[in-house]
């Protein structure tokens, strides 16, 4: 009896945040706009736009943070985020990439243009 307590006990919601204050502040991306793309976008049950109360989708700021009562793939977040960067243009300048392995944070940051100029001079 206590085994099956046990194995059925509360259902573990995960919960992902993109970091996109670098490119909001320099006024490339707006937030409302990818917060946007992303319910209408976020499969649930093989149906986008379906997240009813098991996936949600909130801004704050230069953040968009994703909550999820069931599982949810941090890769396809990625995914949708690229998607987005390329629909708008400025998945050139732009990518993704995980902060911190134990967070569940991924951040927006430029590619590093300056390296690669220096390198074709010599």
């Amino acid at each position: 009896m206590v085994r099956a307590a046990a194995k059925g006990g509360k259902k573990k919601g995960v919960t992902f945040t993109i970091d996109c204050s670098k490119p909001v502040e320099d006024k490339i991306m707006d937030i409302a706009s990818f917060e946007k793309y992303l319910q209408e976008r976020i499969k649930v049950a093989g149906k986008p736009g379906n997240l009813g109360d098991s996936v949600a989708v909130i801004r704050d700021k230069s953040k968009v943070t994703v909550s999820s009562d069931s599982e949810f793939s941090k890769r396809y977040l990625k995914y949708l985020t690229k998607k987005y960067l390329k629909k708008h243009n400025v998945r050139d300048w732009l990518r993704v990439i995980a902060a911190n392995k134990d967070a569940s944070v991924y951040e927006l940051r430029y590619f590093n243009i300056a390296e690669n100029e220096g390198e074709d001079e010599e």
